[in-house]
């Protein structure tokens, strides 16, 4: 992906450990449950596949895949997503940092329109408000 376009950046605190939002995200059975997906398949490491079917308001059903492109565990991951009549990964970056007992996560992406921006901003704004709740609730 370039690195010049339409980018965003969404920054929260969360109420949970570095670690237990690190097992959020690259646990199976944790993703599915916070993030609306089902038939979650996360082999999480550098050049490893990613795979679910989001569940979207409504019912509608959409697969999605794709391969991290950078691992580093507690810390980062760098996800890629496949893009109908794309050769190039849609990169997704998450950091996250531990500040005590919680823990900030930072999501950036950089788009060509900023249509497409907007609608991941949109997309990545309710991963995090599933995620924030997910994390409530353990």
């Amino acid at each position: 992906m370039t690195t010049t376009g339409f980018d965003y950046t969404l920054t929260r605190t969360l109420e949970a450990p570095v670690e237990q939002v690190w097992a959020a995200w690259t646990r199976a059975d944790q993703y599915g449950q916070w993030a609306s997906a089902e038939d979650v398949v996360l082999d999480v490491r550098p050049g490893g596949g990613w795979s679910s079917v989001m569940v979207i308001p409504g019912g509608t059903r959409v697969p999605l895949s794709g391969r991290y492109t950078e691992v580093v565990e507690n810390k980062r991951l760098v996800i890629g997503m496949n893009v109908p009549d794309r050769e190039e990964l849609v990169l997704m970056t998450l950091d996250l940092a531990p500040e005590g007992d919680r823990t900030r996560i930072t999501l950036s992406q950089t788009f060509d329109t900023v249509e497409n921006r907007d609608q991941s901003e949109f997309g990545s704004n309710m991963l995090l408000d599933g995620l924030t709740a997910f994390l409530a609730a353990a």
